[in-house]
This record gives structure tokens, C-alpha cells and sequence, in this order.
């Protein structure tokens, strides 16, 4: 298990129990979404934390797994449906390479505050891109801090070596973007919410 994992583990409770930090701008994505989802899709979120997102979205679409690294994640969101089962919601520890032998199964991707976390982003949209069917939908927020915060960098690397925060990647949306195209997707709506600057939502499309 790596040391952004044990981190995760380590933390569930309290990132279950954490505010929001910019409700609206989190219900503006949440609408923005709905408008790329379908009652006849299959769809799949990474690294969806407790399960708040794939709770909402799940009603609206015919399957949706919703998968984290994390075990103990996985259990609190697990908990969160135990006594309101919500039709056609699996909750699974797992990462999109363990689906990798699910090629062009999916009709929507979801990666939510999660490719910065990654050592390797552009793998990970690769990963994405073949687990998609053609014209599928891949939806992300990232957190791009080499635009906002590039002075940070030396400190967030002192506290992942020291085990006070997960590993995370100064990506910028330029670079964003690009792996993005590289990989075939054609970007299909961009924002970066007014209080919240760090963050980049964007949604992309698989090449037909």
C-alpha cells in the first residue's frame, strides 16, 4: 500500500465528516453534469471518496460504480447506502487500471479532485480514454496549483515526505488540457468557480 493510500485510510472519518468548501460552485458541477448523463448509461467515478457525488448521480443513470484506492473510504460510503440501497450503485476498492480488462464499458467517467493526487495524470486519462466507449464522457476537477499557487510546491513535497498530506501534483491547465487532446478527448465545456481559483472542471469527449 502506497503512502497516499495509508493517508487516505488514515483520514476517511474526517474527510466524511468536512464541509464543503464552496457549496455553490459544488452544485453548479453537479448540475453541469446532469446534462451529460442519461438514464441508459453505465458509469464509472475514481477516486470518489465516501460516495457524496456517485449518491447523487446514481438515480439518474442505469449503473454506476464508484471506485477509491482507499478501503476504509469505501467503507463509509458503503455505510451511507446500507440502509437505502440505491439501485444500480456499487461502491468497489479499486483504481481504473485494476478495470483496465473493462475496454469501451463505460458511457461517463468521473475523476473529481483527483488526477493532481496522481504522479502520473496523463497515464491516468490514457487509462480513462479506454475504458470509454466512443463519444463517452470524461468529467474532471483538478486542482491546477502550478497556475495559482506555484510557491507551494516545496512545502506540499516537505509534507508528503513527512506523512502530513497525500502526494500532490503541480499540474497547470495548459498541461491539463493538453494530455487531455493528446489522448484523443475534445474539451466540450471549461470553469474555474470564482471562489474557488485553484480548482479547473472541464469535460472532455472520446473521439468517435
Amino acid at each position: 500500500m502506497n503512502a497516499s493510500v495509508k493517508y487516505w485510510d488514515r483520514s476517511a472519518e474526517r474527510y466524511a465528516r468536512r464541509p464543503i468548501a464552496d457549496p455553490e460552485a459544488y452544485q453548479r458541477k453537479l448540475e453541469i453534469t446532469q446534462r451529460y448523463l442519461r438514464p441508459d448509461m453505465n458509469v464509472m467515478e475514481f477516486g470518489c471518496g465516501t460516495g457524496a457525488t456517485a449518491l447523487v448521480h446514481a438515480p439518474r443513470v442505469r449503473s454506476y460504480l464508484a471506485t477509491d484506492a482507499s478501503a476504509r473510504m469505501i467503507d463509509i460510503a458503503r455505510m451511507r447506502t446500507a440502509d437505502a440501497p440505491i439501485k444500480g450503485l456499487r461502491f468497489e476498492v479499486a483504481t481504473p487500471d485494476d478495470l483496465a480488462h473493462r475496454q469501451q464499458a463505460f458511457d461517463a467517467v468521473l475523476g473529481l479532485n483527483v488526477l493532481h493526487l496522481l504522479a502520473d495524470p496523463r497515464a491516468m486519462i490514457e487509462c480513462i480514454r479506454d475504458l470509454l466507449k466512443p463519444g463517452g464522457v470524461f468529467i474532471s476537477n483538478t486542482a491546477c496549483l502550478k497556475d495559482t499557487r506555484p510557491c507551494m510546491k516545496p512545502i506540499a513535497t516537505l509534507a508528503y515526505r513527512l506523512h502530513l498530506t497525500p502526494y500532490v501534483n503541480f499540474l497547470s491547465r495548459k498541461e491539463l488540457e493538453h494530455d487531455l487532446q493528446s489522448a484523443g478527448f475534445q474539451i466540450q465545456f471549461r470553469w474555474v468557480p470564482e471562489r474557488s481559483r485553484d480548482v479547473y472542471f472541464l469535460i472532455a469527449t472520446k473521439e468517435k
